[in-house]
């Protein structure tokens, strides 16, 4: 039992560190109603830079990490100026393949600014086991418990954004329709920056998440395609449905890996979250907490 524990508390804070990435998915397609492929390098951005800004100029992480959120929001500016303004009421899938530009362009970014070396992150979270469960036999990560707070506080706060704040009401009109959000008075393009800006702080929080867990390498934007299934059993308009959806997925795979993977060979791990996905899409596309949408053919 102590073992099931072990393997079920894993699993669930390795889906929080998911759902960290998520998030910025959600956020951008909720407010904007564009699929940010690039999401998982914005993460990758983020964390070089902190990782370049303390190592390279010698900044404390306080300092650090303030710099790198005003780089984060300079970068949103330049994404709405250079890119989303030109596209407005274009087809979904030219934002798309934008947006995967974009990850081509913010990899290339970091690579010549900060360098392609494995760099290791130190922000100050507490590392090493969670010694009040490992007394009672079981192993936790203190940064995976400390991550699983920051997750939810994130949720909570952007929860209180969309729903009860005249920004938060204006980034869901957006979504809805740009040219009626236009026609009341809405600044599209203020509105573009804020939630790229927003986007930007969360995949800033990933990063550091991440970075600290297993370092900061190029292989991290890889993280964005382990949050495809989170969204799509979480739906893509639900910030509290990435976080569900990335602990379904993370309790599941690790216990299909424990307990099913010795019977079909192992490696269950690396397709599970894909297989389960699928199924969500055959029975409830919009996922669990997703808005479901209706249209006039």
């Amino acid at each position: 039992m102590l073992f099931f524990i072990e393997v079920f508390l894993s699993g669930l804070m390795a889906g929080v560190m998911y759902s960290l990435v998520a998030l910025g998915f959600v956020l951008i397609f909720k407010a904007s109603g564009i699929f940010n492929f690039a999401q998982g390098v914005m993460a990758l951005f983020a964390a070089l830079t902190l990782v370049g800004l303390m190592e390279n100029f010698g900044l404390p992480v306080p300092v650090a990490i303030v710099g790198t959120i005003a780089i984060m929001i300079l970068l949103a500016w330049l994404i709405e100026r250079l890119m989303l303004r030109h596209l407005v009421n274009q087809e979904p899938i030219i934002l798309f393949m934008a947006t995967i530009g974009l990850a081509y362009v913010l990899e290339g970014m970091g690579d010549i600014m900060w360098g392609s070396d494995v760099k290791l992150l130190d922000v100050g979270i507490p590392q090493g086991a969670w010694e009040w469960l490992f007394d009672h036999g079981v192993y936790i990560e203190k940064l995976e418990m400390f991550a699983a707070g920051t997750a939810a506080t994130l949720v909570v706060v952007l929860a209180i954004f969309f729903q009860k704040t005249r920004i938060g009401r204006a980034l869901r009109a957006v979504a809805d329709d740009h040219q009626a959000a236009l026609s009341v008075g809405i600044s599209l393009h203020t509105i573009w920056i804020i939630v790229w800006s927003v986007a930007g702080i969360v995949a800033l929080v990933a990063g550091i998440m991440w970075g600290a867990k297993s370092g900061v390498q190029f292989s991290l934007s890889l993280i964005a395609l382990k949050a495809l299934p989170v969204l799509i059993l979480g739906g893509f308009t639900s910030v509290p449905g990435a976080i569900v959806g990335g602990m379904i997925i993370g309790v599941g795979e690790k216990l299909a890996e424990v307990y099913l993977g010795p019977h079909v060979g192992g490696a269950i791990e690396n397709w599970f979250a894909y297989v389960l996905a699928l199924i969500f899409l055959l029975f409830r596309p919009q996922g669990l907490f997703g808005e479901r949408i209706i249209e006039r053919v």
